[in-house]
């Protein structure tokens, strides 16, 4: 059985280290914006274990005309446990409480090659994809909360 719950910034940089960003140090997956008033991140718990992560912080994105928003940065599962829809259970979990927060967009820089994923959620491409330096090719995903799929 699955359980998402709010967890602390300090508890994300590992997997997000692990699965995002090996090429890096655990300094390197702290992101600015981790403890800035209004961010949180959630965590999805499969018996006990943190199997996938995911931060969300207030940030409007230019190509949005929708605020407030809400930017998704971070999402990661631990591979040996894809199978139990932890990603989607948190973002499906994430989504409710932005809706309810009165957030108006919730986007994100997907990785290119995993946007299909996203899609699968609801998410809509926003833009021309674009590099990020050393992490590849990336597109602008986004999706207004309590909408559906």
């Amino acid at each position: 059985m699955l359980e998402v719950k709010t967890i602390p910034a300090e508890d994300t940089y590992e997997i997000r280290n692990r699965i995002l960003r090996p090429h890096q140090s655990i300094e390197q997956c702290k992101y600015e914006q981790d403890q800035a008033e209004g961010s949180f991140h959630l965590g999805a718990f499969f018996e006990g274990t943190l199997i996938s992560i995911a931060s969300f912080s207030p940030e409007n994105q230019p190509l949005l005309t929708e605020s407030p928003a809400y930017r998704l940065r971070g999402m990661a599962t631990l591979e040996e446990y894809r199978a139990q829809k932890a990603g989607s259970t948190l973002i499906t979990y994430a989504e409710q409480k932005l809706a309810d927060m009165g957030v108006q967009a919730v986007w994100c820089n997907a990785r290119y090659h995993v946007k299909g994923y996203y899609e699968k959620l609801g998410w809509k491409e926003l833009g021309e994809p674009f590099e990020i330096s050393g992490i590849g090719t990336h597109i602008v995903m986004y999706k207004k909360p309590g909408t559906s799929r």
